[in-house]
């Protein structure tokens, strides 16, 4: 207030006693401390001035000027004295707004300019994304003052936003020029991507520029999953080979047919201790069904399923339920106590060099197994059946695949067989018959025995890693989105089709093994070697989702399409497969391979002992 004086006085101090001096003071001293602990400007920590701090300072100078404005109007009309002119009021409102806004950004400034330059130990980042993700990101690494990340500038793909600032920062675009600039004159060591999807050819560039300039790429986990708790480094994650895919998440934003289907019914997962089953315990559990029965063979690892279910359930009750599919009196047993409403069946063996040298075994649990729980499916008035297949079924060239395409014949030819006993006889007992749903899909990423893991295991050991062959490729899709597609294409299913899913395109095996090896740091052919040894039994190089005969038709979700398929004739198929389990009961190896070739003539066996059944087909 004596400035504000001063300067409209021009600093003659003799018009000072033109005005009641200890009067200003006393009105000026309290007006600041009453309206100061009225609106507690006292009570923000300097360091973290933020708007509302700002606010309050506002309104206190607009509070306190309006005050001298009244006081000065009341003095002026009772003493003819004024205490308070209006130019002095105006100019007191600037200056003391602006100290007081100066002190508080100076001291914000000062605390985030150590921050980021005190340390000569923090590690140089730039943040992928200049939006609000990228911005959240910024101020919480920012703020962290124990942490050891500075952050020196953002990246970003649009090239309206290349070579502007961000809240005094400056923004790059992702080009390998940039990051090397980067590296030189920054010093840069990390990438953060702050975005939580990104097209999978930008990230793709982005990382393996990274790697050729030695730089680190982690990524936020999603800022929904730690903003309450707080941050922390334990929020940054190395960047995975599954993001590097060239394929676009699947996502399924509506599930609410899903949910129709199964809350408040009985619902059997058959494998549900393996990968695919296990998730889609996890998802049916969300719709809230009455009781989920968690049936397989392994029981170690459905100890843990049920542990996690039992954490994860809520109200839906979980029973785990030991048991072979293969075995029939104790399969009916569990239809009989717990009459499931519809039937998940992903239990089968999955590894084609194993198949390959056990057919039978193959036969008995892929064939005899989905066999059995058809049959009790349709006995016991299951609504849905739907079966979890393979693209190895399309055209087979191993045992594992021919296994599982014979169980697709049967589940079609008996679901038609059963439509038309209903046609005829009407409803058995007023229940409609068993919609029997087929679903088809690739490899899934992380799966058991998948070949990321095997990657992982070999690189940890130094290498090598071991690929079939340089040209192999195959279709890959994350695990939940399998089980998203085969939830979304059982409900949508009404029996007798064959879904097969849009996998995207396919990955060559070699070039992921390099990706991954230039990802641990290394170098392909120096620090760790990709030895090619040769197809396995059984092995194709490329795998199909789609016979060549067959073609397929839309449905509403432009990720899952049906296959139209050639029927077969019930009866016949019956026959022949039971004949075919009668010689896997004796584990008769080649007659049991012999008899899959007649009931599916495209088997062609590759690099296998059972390719001399082969001679009087013609090779193309």
């Amino acid at each position: 207030m004596s400035l504000a004086f001063l300067l409209r006085l021009n600093f003659n101090l003799e018009d000072f006693n033109l005005y009641p001096i200890q009067d200003i003071v006393t009105v000026v001293v309290s007006v600041n401390l009453l309206l100061s602990l009225i609106f507690r400007t006292y009570t923000g920590i300097v360091r973290y001035t933020s708007m509302a701090d700002i606010s309050r300072i506002s309104y206190l100078g607009l509070l306190s000027a309006a005050i001298y404005y009244y006081v000065g109007i009341t003095a002026q009309h009772y003493h003819a004295a004024s205490m308070f002119p209006l130019s002095v009021i105006v100019i007191n409102f600037f200056i003391n707004t602006f100290v007081l806004l100066s002190y508080r950004l100076f001291v914000k400034w000062a605390f985030r300019y150590y921050g980021r330059y005190g340390s000569i130990n923090k590690t140089k980042a730039v943040i992928y994304s200049a939006g609000h993700s990228g911005l959240t990101v910024r101020k919480v690494i920012s703020e962290d003052v124990s942490g050891n990340i500075r952050i020196v500038g953002f990246l970003d793909d649009k090239l309206t936003r290349s070579g502007k600032r961000l809240e005094g920062l400056p923004i790059y675009d992702i080009s390998k020029t940039s990051l090397e600039k980067l590296v030189r004159i920054d010093k840069i060591e990390l990438v953060i991507l702050a975005e939580e999807s990104m097209e999978p050819h930008i990230l793709n560039d982005l990382v393996d520029n990274c790697i050729t300039l030695n730089i680190k790429v982690q990524k936020v986990l999603p800022v929904n999953k730690w903003i309450s708790t707080g941050w922390s480094p334990s929020k940054l994650q190395d960047i995975k080979i599954e993001d590097l895919l060239d394929r676009s998440v699947i996502n399924i934003n509506n599930n609410e047919q899903v949910s129709r289907e199964t809350k408040d019914k009985a619902i059997l997962v058959t494998g549900a201790a393996g990968s695919i089953g296990s998730e889609l315990v996890r998802q049916l559990v969300k719709s809230a069904p009455s009781v989920i029965v968690l049936c397989d063979k392994a029981e170690s690892p459905l100890h843990e399923l049920e542990l996690e279910m039992g954490d994860m359930a809520g109200g839906v009750k979980v029973v785990s339920f030991i048991s072979n599919i293969c075995d029939r009196v104790r399969m009916q047993q569990l239809f009989e106590v717990y009459e499931p409403a519809i039937v998940y069946h992903a239990a089968a063996y999955k590894h084609v060099p194993m198949m390959e040298k056990n057919p039978s075994i193959a036969v008995l649990n892929n064939v005899l197994g989905t066999k059995i729980l058809a049959e009790l499916s349709v006995e016991y008035g299951v609504e849905k059946f739907v079966m979890v297949s393979t693209d190895k079924a399309v055209n087979p060239t191993n045992v594992m695949g021919a296994s599982k395409r014979i169980a697709e014949i049967f589940t079609q030819s008996y679901s038609n067989h059963v439509n038309k006993q209903y046609k005829k006889t009407g409803p058995v007992y007023g229940i409609p018959p068993t919609r029997f749903i087929t679903t088809r899909f690739g490899n899934v990423l992380g799966s058991n025995g998948s070949v990321i893991p095997r990657f992982k295991k070999q690189i940890e050991k130094g290498g090598p890693l071991t690929v079939t062959h340089p040209d192999i490729t195959r279709y890959f899709m994350t695990i939940p989105e399998a089980c998203q597609l085969v939830l979304e294409a059982g409900a949508m299913g009404q029996g007798g089709e064959i879904f097969v899913f849009d996998m995207g395109q396919p990955v060559k095996i070699a070039e992921l093994a390099k990706k991954m090896i230039r990802m641990s740091g290394r170098e392909p052919g120096k620090d760790i070697h990709v030895v090619y040894t040769g197809l396995r039994p059984g092995e194709k190089l490329y795998e199909e989702l789609l016979n060549n005969a067959e073609n397929t038709m839309s449905t509403y979700h432009e990720k899952i399409m049906i296959a139209k398929v050639r029927e077969y004739d019930f009866v016949e198929v019956n026959d022949g497969i039971d004949q075919l389990i009668l010689s896997a009961h004796q584990h008769y190896l080649t007659p049991t391979v012999a008899m899959m070739k007649q009931l599916v003539p495209e088997f062609i066996s590759k690099n296998s002992a059972y390719e001399q059944l082969d001679k009087d087909k013609i090779k193309l």
